[in-house]
C-alpha cells in the first residue's frame, strides 16, 4: 500500500486510538458477517477502494455468499437480506450520510426492534468506525492491492 503519508508514523498517538475503538467494534456481539456487510456497503457509498476490497475478501472467509455481496446496493430490493439486517444497513447508509438522511425516530425504533440498547450503540460505532477508516484512507491516497 502506498499512502500520500505514514500517518501511523506521523500521528502515532492518533492511530493508537484508532485502533483501540477498531478492537472494541471487532468484539461487539454484531454477527461478524453482518459487520462485513455493513463496512462493505458504507465503502461503497464513500467510494474506498481500498476498504471495500479488504471488507469484501474479509466476507468471503467468513462465507458471505456471492449474492449478499453483489447486491448489497440493492438491498432493499434484495430477498438475500433479513429485516435485521436490512435496518442495519439502512442505519449504515442514514448515518453515512447523514447530513442528507439524518437517523430519525422511526429508524431508530425500527433498529431498536432487533437491536438492544447495546447492541445499537455497537453498531452505530461500527458504522462511524468504517466511515472514518474509509475517510481516512480516501484522504490519503490509499488505492485497493490486486
Amino acid at each position: 500500500m502506498k499512502n500520500r503519508i505514514n500517518y501511523f508514523k506521523v500521528a502515532p498517538e492518533a492511530l493508537e486510538k484508532i485502533l483501540e475503538l477498531e478492537k472494541y467494534v471487532k468484539k461487539t456481539s454484531i454477527d461478524r458477517k453482518l459487520r462485513e456487510l455493513v463496512k462493505i456497503r458504507v465503502s461503497q457509498i464513500n467510494g474506498c477502494s481500498y476498504c471495500l476490497n479488504m471488507h469484501t475478501k474479509e466476507a468471503k472467509k467468513l462465507k458471505v455468499t456471492d449474492e449478499q455481496i453483489d447486491h448489497l446496493s440493492t438491498w432493499k430490493e434484495s430477498n438475500r437480506y433479513s429485516e435485521k439486517e436490512k435496518v442495519a444497513l439502512e442505519l449504515a447508509e442514514n448515518m453515512t450520510l447523514i447530513s442528507e438522511r439524518g437517523v430519525n425516530d422511526e429508524l431508530y425504533h425500527r433498529a431498536r426492534e432487533h437491536y438492544t440498547e447495546k447492541n445499537y450503540v455497537d453498531l452505530v460505532m461500527i458504522i462511524n468506525q468504517i466511515n472514518m477508516w474509509n475517510r481516512l484512507s480516501i484522504s490519503m491516497g490509499n488505492k485497493a492491492s490486486n
